[in-house]
């Protein structure tokens, strides 16, 4: 509960400097290069839904999902201003039930680096594993621990603890630094990872 109010505690007070308003450009390269992506998409932590509704542009049946009931009524409002169809819900990941494997692309957008502990983050793994298709795909950004913290900017996770708790659920197809796109002054390294979830 007390993560919750974070979160809506940001959302309403409009400290969200990841909430650039665009289309993450990642994202977009990511569809570009790799078009059979598409199909059933769920983005865990949509915020306001900026990345949710780009994929709803290019055809694709989108879920988004976010802890903050006030990131969620943005959302939708967005979308119908749009007329576009998303699915949006105000839920936390780690504790909600997703029937069947029916997603062929899970998005998380600096969701992951949020799981502040080994425990958490295997949780994550694991509800990723299971509402993905066989060979499903998880496209994930995450705080990168390469660049020294500064007392600003997001959770930082090394390579070794994202490969350490991605698989052996996942198979880990891309891994590389990028640049986080935010409204933060100064520029945020980033991890960008792909991975592929694994047959069970």
């Amino acid at each position: 509960m007390q993560e919750k109010h974070k979160w809506e505690e940001r959302y309403e007070k409009k400290n969200t400097p990841w909430d650039t308003g665009r289309p993450d450009i990642h994202l977009m390269n990511l569809f570009a290069g790799w078009p059979k992506c598409g199909g059933k998409v769920l983005e865990v932590g949509c915020g306001t839904g900026t990345n949710a509704m780009w994929m709803a542009e290019q055809g694709l049946q989108v879920t988004g999902m976010d802890i903050s009931s006030a990131a969620i009524e943005q959302a939708k409002q967005r979308a119908a201003d749009k007329a576009l169809t998303c699915r949006f819900f105000a839920e936390d990941f780690l504790a909600c039930q997703i029937e069947g494997r029916q997603f062929s692309l899970l998005v998380d957008r600096a969701c992951f680096h949020v799981m502040g502990n080994d425990e958490r983050r295997r949780l994550f793994v694991s509800q990723a594993a299971a509402c993905l298709e066989p060979g499903g795909l998880w496209f994930c950004m995450a705080g990168n621990s390469d660049q020294l913290a500064d007392g600003e900017g997001p959770p930082r996770l090394s390579a070794t603890q994202i490969c350490a708790a991605a698989e052996p659920a996942f198979e880990i197809l891309r891994l590389e630094t990028c640049q986080f796109d935010s409204k933060l002054p100064q520029a945020m390294r980033f991890w960008l990872c792909l991975m592929r979830v694994r047959e069970h």
